[in-house]
């Protein structure tokens, strides 16, 4: 790691304290003190949340599984790839296969990971594990009913278009399927 010394670690926040805002069984909220490098200090609302698991799942017709749903915080309709929470001590990619057959009732298969992100690195910890999976198998109605208004298979052409539009805002299933559309096609 670099350090002082080599002119690597000049800018670094220092933290001088955090304390607990709210603690549940998903989310950790806290207030830390900081200060920055050139010593103004302040306070940083600091966020960390389970990790979530997400899959696109494609078929042999260059589509895509998604889901129509709303969501109360941004107040909107959109599409999302299916995913959710990872359990403790569950292997992410089983998270994500499990909540594809519970949201969309599709069992995916030769799932492979496409890689992580921090959607929103200036405030949380809440890293996103992402995976593809290029086949699937209906295996019946979705198990969740509360997830959706609808599944249905997205033609990947579209998926660039329907970013554009602001019909697919959130930055999990944005990378997912950027990285699809970049290196599995």
């Amino acid at each position: 790691m670099a350090t002082e010394a080599d002119g690597q670690e000049l800018t670094r926040w220092k933290i001088h304290g955090e304390r607990l805002v709210d603690d549940t069984r998903r989310d950790r909220v806290s207030i830390a003190s900081v200060e920055l490098p050139d010593g103004v200090t302040f306070e940083q609302w600091v966020f960390r949340i389970r990790k979530a698991a997400m899959m696109a799942v494609l078929d042999d017709q260059d589509r895509v599984l998604m889901l129509w749903r709303h969501r109360f915080i941004i107040d909107r309709w959109v599409w999302e790839l299916p995913g959710g929470y990872v359990n403790p001590d569950e292997d992410p990619a089983v998270t994500a296969a499990r909540e594809v057959e519970e949201e969309t009732g599709w069992r995916p298969l030769d799932v492979e990971p496409l890689g992580s992100l921090q959607p929103i690195v200036g405030s949380a910890d809440a890293e996103n594990l992402l995976y593809v999976a290029r086949r699937s198998e209906y295996i019946g109605e979705p198990e969740d009913i509360n997830e959706a208004e609808r599944v249905a298979w997205i033609p990947l052409d579209t998926v660039r278009d329907r970013i554009t539009k602001g019909e697919i805002v959130g930055a999990a299933s944005q990378v997912a399927l950027l990285h699809v559309l970049a290196f599995y096609r």
